[in-house]
């Protein structure tokens, strides 16, 4: 696999991209007028596009796996309001699919480069720290110093607050 040097080489975000115009055309009539759906369906396209963006931008490959999987997640709720287009008679069945279609295959892009991202040798499993207190009676103060857990075992998504 290349290089990718800026977010807009990435082949998911691209997709998202394309994505996006055609929710963005899609509102600009006939569910125009269901502000709700068509003020959600917007934002759920443009948080794939901004969530994969964000998250290259990012610190860690921990963090940007974090993006990927809102952006992952945001996809899935726009799939869903396709369906509730659908129902609502903005889209044809056909249309619908089409959409949907195109939805799940960012999905899949997004899956694919997260697998690829935690196959790097240097991943990390996860970027949040941890709360520890320090034990030394001199340094403690009532803010907590963040320790990261060497332990693959003990780490999560979550932070622990540790004290001692």
């Amino acid at each position: 696999m290349s290089t990718i040097h800026k977010f807009e080489e990435i082949e998911a975000w691209q997709t998202a991209r394309q994505l996006t115009k055609a929710v963005y055309d899609l509102t600009a009539s006939g569910s125009a007028r269901d502000f709700g759906l068509r003020d959600q369906m917007r934002r759920a396209a443009v948080s794939v596009m901004s969530n994969i963006a964000e998250g290259f931008e990012s610190r860690t490959n921990g963090l940007f796996l974090e993006f990927l999987g809102r952006a992952k997640a945001s996809a899935g709720e726009l799939r869903a309001q396709f369906y509730v287009a659908q129902d609502a008679g903005y889209l044809t069945p056909a249309q619908s699919q089409a959409l949907q279609d195109q939805c799940e295959k960012c999905s899949s892009q997004i899956s694919l480069f997260m697998a690829y991202l935690k196959s790097l040798p240097n991943h990390k499993c996860s970027s949040v720290p941890t709360f520890q207190r320090s034990n030394d009676p001199d340094k403690r103060s009532n803010v907590p110093t963040f320790k990261r857990s060497n332990d693959p075992d003990k780490r999560s998504n979550v932070p622990a607050f540790q004290r001692s």
